[in-house]
């Protein structure tokens, strides 16, 4: 299917209207034609005559013909807006819901300000071309055809001039589009560019304002405007041109019939009234032709903004539901089995390789591993935001491929490494998570987030987050997303180091409570040793690899990346660990109780500032 096709499919729910539109343009386009005839008749006829009856009654009929013709006007213009903002409105519509069935891998092959561009500029480019394009695309050839038979009846002789100068400025029009149709497309990506810097500096100015860095961005903003601006200017120029051609060679044909047209009538070959009449027919023809090259250039530009929406209409999503899925995830075990996997086919090595690993249900499992070690890549898989290259991952003793997508991820929860509220209140971003659940519920996942901790300073569950949260800290952020999460009730819970922001104490406070959560099986991806080293396992990535897997005693004695973690963390040796748990394991209980295990240092007063 043709990206004119595609798009157009959108236009069937206003067939109607724009049959209407149409007939409308195609009647009105007739009844000026007939205006010119009808004053010919006048001039040669009643005038000539001096019967002013007869210029009365043609008068008449002019003056009844044109106001048919503004009649007319008026319902195109009435029709062609139903049809152009309802069309636009659908095909937005469509793109934006498209792009919520797109995989993690759809949407890394478009830029966020792109896709903005496409739904917004793009659409309305087109919006603009059906409207301002339609009525000249039906006028300017009936016009133009028609014109010229009567033209070319009124006086065949005279009729020539326009012979002569039709090729020419079909030559020049073809030169003019051929020449500027690649220039709108370089535009519409300088604007994917002017958006794609101008989303990341309103989102960032935070940052810019705290290092002061306002003249360095508005200077970059400055140079991508500039960019803009100097590649629309390129393009209007050229497109402009046409102007002055069809203008001129308005005047030349004028001259050229007036020339003519006077030798005729002294000769007697031509009366007054029909040099007139033609000389009005030669304004219908060449309006008729500077709207058709004025239709040229919208869809020129038209063109390019709908193989743009196409592209994204035409995306295949890479991870779609299979047909008959499993509609629910009944266990918590995980099993990955020998996977392989890379973003890109074209990669040159995998972000994992060759994993297997299993997670019982119900058990608490931590990943640690140095930065791009893949942990994000490992549970992405779990909720097949991604899908595998090779080998497969199974929740609940199914493979997730063979899960419907909603139900899986309902099973499946994970609090992103970036965290994202939403504008609204407390309640409206928790009940993301269940939207039928009640305020007792919402107050209890916020307890077990330890949320509840600062939900009463910020106003409730009715305190207004602003735009994208911005009105809590990060650590109060991730609490909230951890609240939401489990507010979905899964089987599966992924913390992707959701709780970085929050301090030490807080984080041990989150864990404690989680585990009470006996029948979910949770996955902690964490930079600090102290948030997994009460995990049941503990798995150990390098490199895309399983480099060790164990629990914390059993890690600090066989690993050296676990054990040199600790080390830098906790303090002490792994030996002096150890031992004090070994000591404290044999020792009887005194008045100071048993030796206490391995915990995280208290919390410093500058963590405690920074949670809040």
């Amino acid at each position: 299917m043709s990206d004119l096709a595609l798009v157009s499919h959108y236009l069937k729910p206003y067939r109607r209207q724009f049959v209407l539109a149409a007939l409308c343009a195609f009647t009105e386009a007739t009844l000026e034609l007939c205006i010119p005839f009808v004053m010919a008749s006048i001039v040669d006829v009643g005038v000539a005559t001096g019967d002013m009856g007869l210029v009365l009654a043609l008068g008449a009929r002019m003056v009844a013909l044109a106001a048919i013709a503004g009649a007319l006007g008026m319902g195109y213009a009435r029709f062609s807006a139903q049809v152009a903002m309802g069309f636009g409105a659908g095909l937005r519509e469509a793109e934006y819901a498209h792009v919520q069935d797109f995989a993690f891998s759809n949407l890394d092959d478009f830029d966020t300000s792109s896709l903005v561009t496409r739904m917004t500029t793009d659409v309305t480019v087109i919006q603009n071309a059906l409207v301002m394009g339609f009525r000249p695309m039906l006028r300017g050839p009936v016009m133009l055809v028609c014109g010229l038979i009567i033209a070319c009846t009124m006086s065949a002789k005279l009729a020539v001039v326009f012979f002569v100068i039709l090729p020419a400025l079909a030559c020049a029009l073809a030169l003019i589009v051929h020449h500027v149709a690649p220039l709108f497309g370089s535009m519409q990506h300088a604007m994917d560019q002017l958006n794609d810097t101008l989303q990341e500096d309103l989102v960032a100015i935070r940052a810019i304002k705290a290092y002061v860095r306002e003249g360095y961005v508005a200077e970059r903003f400055e140079q991508v405007n500039a960019r803009l601006a100097n590649a629309a200017t390129r393009t209007f120029r050229t497109a402009v041109i046409n102007t002055p051609v069809f203008t001129l060679s308005m005047n030349v044909a004028s001259v050229a019939l007036l020339w003519f047209g006077g030798q005729m009538i002294m000769e007697g070959e031509m009366g007054v009234g029909t040099l007139t009449g033609f000389m009005s027919y030669v304004l219908l023809i060449m309006n008729s032709l500077m709207m058709i090259s004025n239709v040229f250039l919208l869809l020129a530009r038209a063109v390019t903004s709908i193989h743009r929406v196409s592209e994204v209409l035409r995306e295949k999503p890479s991870i779609e539901s299979p047909e008959r899925g499993i509609a629910r995830v009944e266990t918590g075990d995980v099993a990955f089995r020998d996977v392989c996997f890379k973003y890109s086919p074209t990669a040159e090595k995998d972000v994992l390789s060759h994993v297997s690993l299993h997670f019982a249900a119900g058990s608490t499992v931590g990943v640690l591993g140095a930065t791009g070690s893949g942990k994000t890549s490992l549970v992405q898989l779990m909720a097949r935001l991604y899908d595998v290259n090779s080998g497969s991952v199974e929740v609940g003793g199914h493979d997730v491929r063979q899960y419907d997508l909603a139900a899986l991820r309902d099973g499946v929860g994970i609090v992103l490494q970036k965290n994202v509220l939403f504008t609204g209140t407390v309640r409206d971003n928790l009940r993301w998570g269940n939207a039928a659940a009640t305020d007792e519920e919402l107050l209890h996942a916020c307890q077990l987030a330890c949320a509840d901790e600062f939900l009463d300073r910020i106003g409730g569950l009715d305190a207004d987050l602003g735009h994208g949260g911005g009105n809590v800290s990060g650590g109060q952020k991730q609490r909230l997303c951890i609240a939401r999460t489990l507010l979905k009730h899964p089987r599966v819970l992924v913390f992707d180091d959701s709780t970085s922001a929050c301090d030490m104490a807080t984080d041990a406070r989150i864990r404690e409570n989680l585990a009470q959560l006996t029948d979910v099986t949770k996955v902690v991806i964490a930079q600090r040793v102290a948030s997994v080293m009460d995990a049941d396992r503990i798995v150990v990535l390098e490199d895309g690899r399983v480099h060790a897997t164990g629990t914390h005693e059993e890690l600090l004695q066989t690993d050296d990346i676990y054990r040199e973690l600790y080390e830098s963390q906790v303090g002490g040796t792994a030996e002096t660990s150890a031992g004090t748990a070994a000591a404290g394991a044999a020792a009887p209980a005194g008045p100071a109780g048993p030796a206490a295990p391995v915990s995280a240092p208290a919390t410093t007063r500058k963590e405690a500032t920074d949670a809040r």
